[in-house]
């Protein structure tokens, strides 16, 4: 039987006294899963997990020889649950963070908070994510998840330690042969995101706000008329009458239903903010049912509506912890729909409250949870899941109005395991150089905890930058999984065209990119749906055991064959490090044709792009929205490994809808070998339902010295290519 030694933990500051006479607990979750609690009575009475996708029920004890020990103690009014690590162990995750990949030496609270313009040394942003990966220095590696929704400190100074207020609650360790293997795991623990419309990984355009009506359809038009590809504008709340949720301005947006058809028409979706803050007024329709219903967060005395003031005014707040609740708000989307709305932003869902010190609700507000959710308790236990819970509400609500259609849902406010509602950006940055740097690591530690459709505000969403700037965020945020400008109310326009020509065309290069690679980030996409993955990694996924790479965070891998450097201040010091030869064949650069005659990889300002030895990627023409034509000609790009040989794969569906689940997708599995003065490529593999159209195949074939060999023919039919 495993057991868990308490025992002071000197070594780590704060920590003062062991939980005198205790006896841990310890249970078995699943493979090299392990519970760990402080004691049985914690295990008793812990609150159910807001984070795993499912109960887990403990299959017996944790191993005798399970490599991760958890010491629990107590640092004054607060309970801790301490991880001593080796040397030369890489700590990354903790969610939504500034700062540097490796979280080594940083302290990180989890408190959704509303921080504009964050800095390096905000302790906590929007979304709470009690999770640390650590890589050991033989790439080996394990994850630890405090499964607590309380404020929790996060102590990578010494080792791993969680500092937590409210009744103690379990630690969740994932031990695995490699940062992917326990990503996958984490995965299996706390859900893995649902297939979006693929729309959504297209390009957004957002600022606060487009108004009016007229605007919108304005920038919609110019996108077209410049060529520049895009599938999405966004309404921020200006659209609404008075800021009232679920209403329109009868003079501004008059008619969102034919706004919404205009815009369809030049091939765009849409997506409009909903905030949790409803306007204390009566006669408002959204008040009064509430009203009736008896749906608000209330105050400490448990009978008391709360009232706080956001942007309509004094506001109520609906009580997402209770099911009924959710049910009506999930009701109130059944007419916003209607007006061919395509997706929904929930912001402002700390939630945000104006004019206090602490930026949201009082700790002793009174929810009326669920018994699922452990029933009532104060806003001290519910506010880092108040976010999760409304868009897990909203996305039910654009589900049943939309039940045809995969629901796309993106959120400020967020708790680990709400990746399984909604997406998530990295907040309101600002326009400055650091941010531009800031936004790889950001994206890839969120990707780290285990939310993959995740990115930045390209451009800052506060003060303005300038052209220079604007054209290094977007040369590499183009590439990142969510890809959206936006910026905020009396800033200057960020529009791909705003900063001039030379601007515009990085801008268009950087995007025509995106929709060429479309084919390969819809595939990984469908990887991370299954199986948690994220989209971008890491450079160090590359090879978990070149410690070279461990703080490498001016790259990131999409998927794990192509390489993005990313181009970011104009004058630095240090050059971002590659990853290692494959069996002596290095990663091999790529670049594509530009629509002005020349190549893109000439433009100083996008990212340097390589291929893993031994890949091949699959990409598309360029498309001025994502499902314009059919994906004909396939081109396969193709880099050989030492043997001479090269794989990849292809997953395909239609775009929308569910017809996926029933077998309605192709999955195509490619190879590439040499055999003597020619490369075969050959569909290996297909499964799933969808026609073979027999579409044309375009291969690329890379040689070492820097030239291409091309080759023609059809899917499925076998392609040689003579190598000159």
């Amino acid at each position: 039987m495993f057991q868990l030694q308490m025992k002071l933990a000197l070594s780590v500051p704060g920590v003062v006294v062991a939980l005198a006479g205790a006896q841990p607990v310890s249970e078995s979750i699943g493979a090299s899963m392990v519970r760990f609690h402080a004691s049985a009575e914690a295990r008793e009475n812990r609150l159910p997990s807001m984070a795993l996708v499912t109960p887990r029920a403990g299959t017996g004890d944790a191993p005798s020889d399970f490599p991760v020990e958890v010491v629990f103690g107590r640092d004054g009014e607060r309970w801790t649950a301490s991880v001593a690590i080796e040397e030369g162990t890489s700590l990354y995750g903790t969610g939504e963070v500034a700062g540097p990949l490796k979280r080594n030496g940083r302290v990180v609270e989890t408190w959704n908070t509303d921080a504009y313009g964050y800095q390096d040394d905000t302790a906590s942003l929007y979304t709470s994510h009690p999770w640390v990966l650590a890589v050991r220095h033989d790439g080996t590696a394990f994850g630890v998840l405090a499964d607590t929704t309380y404020r929790c400190e996060i102590d990578l100074r010494d080792g791993i330690v969680f500092r937590a207020v409210g009744p103690e609650q379990p630690v969740i360790v994932i031990d695995g042969d490699s940062p992917q293997d326990v990503c996958r795991k984490l995965g299996e623990l706390t859900g893995t995101i649902t297939m979006p419309p693929k729309w959504a990984i297209g390009y957004h355009q957002c600022r606060y706000s487009y108004d009016p009506a007229d605007r919108v359809r304005e920038i919609a038009q110019e996108f077209r008329d410049r060529d520049i590809p895009a599938d999405v504008i966004w309404m921020d709340i200006d659209y609404m009458d008075g800021y009232r949720c679920f209403t329109f301005d009868s003079e501004d947006f008059p008619s969102p239903s034919q706004l919404n058809a205009d815009l369809k028409d030049l091939g765009f979706h849409n997506v409009w903010m909903i905030d949790p803050g409803i306007k204390l007024e009566k006669g408002y329709s959204v008040f009064d049912s509430g009203t009736a219903r008896d749906v608000w967060v209330k105050k400490a005395n448990r009978t008391t509506t709360f009232e706080g003031e956001v942007w309509p005014g004094v506001c109520v707040f609906p009580d997402y912890t209770n099911a009924g609740v959710r049910e009506w708000w999930a009701g109130l989307y059944a007419d916003f729909m209607a007006h061919g709305i395509s997706g929904v932003w929930n912001d402002m869902n700390e939630p945000a409250v104006f004019n206090t010190p602490t930026k949201t609700m009082p700790e002793d507000n009174w929810h009326r949870a669920d018994e699922a959710l452990g029933g009532p308790g104060d806003h001290a236990r519910f506010h880092n899941v108040y976010g999760m819970l409304m868009v897990k509400a909203s996305r039910e609500g654009v589900m049943a109005a939309n039940p045809e259609k995969r629901p796309f849902v993106l959120s400020r406010a967020n708790y680990i395991g709400g990746h399984r509602y909604a997406a998530t950006w990295t907040g309101d940055n600002s326009s400055n150089w650091y941010h531009v740097d800031v936004s790889i690591p950001m994206t890839l530690n969120l990707g780290l905890s285990g939310q993959p459709f995740t990115g930045p505000d390209i451009g800052g969403f506060a003060g303005n930058g300038d052209g220079e700037m604007f054209a290094r965020w977007m040369g590499y945020g183009a590439l990142l999984p969510f890809a959206r400008g936006h910026t905020a109310k009396g800033n200057i326009d960020k529009e791909p065209w705003a900063f001039g020509e030379e601007v515009e065309a990085t801008c268009r290069r950087a995007l025509e990119r995106r929709y060429r690679l479309i084919p390969y980030l819809y595939t990984l996409f469908r990887e991370s749906s299954l199986n948690g993955m994220p989209i971008a990694r890491p450079t160090f996924f590359a090879d978990p055991t070149d410690m070279a790479l461990r703080s490498e965070d001016d790259s990131f891998l999409l998927g794990p064959n192509l390489l993005v450097v990313a181009q970011l201040q104009p004058a630095r010091d240090r050059v971002s490090v590659m990853p290692r030869p494959v069996e002596g064949v290095a990663w091999r650069e790529l670049d594509f044709p530009s629509f002005d005659g020349g190549r893109d990889s000439k433009d100083p300002d996008q990212a340097r792009l390589y291929v893993r030895p031994g890949s091949v990627i699959p990409t598309g023409p360029v498309m001025e929205y994502v499902d314009e034509d059919p994906l004909d000609p396939l081109t396969l790009i193709v880099w050989l490994d030492h043997e001479g040989k090269a794989r990849g794969e292809l997953y395909e569906d239609e775009g929308d809808g569910w017809g996926y689940r029933e077998g309605v997708f192709r999955r195509s599995v490619y190879t590439a070998e040499r055999d003597a003065g020619v490369v075969r490529v050959r569909r290996v593999a297909r499964e799933g339902k969808m026609d073979d159209e027999g579409r044309g195949v375009s291969v690329r074939v890379l040689l070492p010295d820097g030239r291409e060999a091309t080759g023609f023919g059809r899917d499925g039919e076998e392609i040689l290519i003579p190598i000159p």
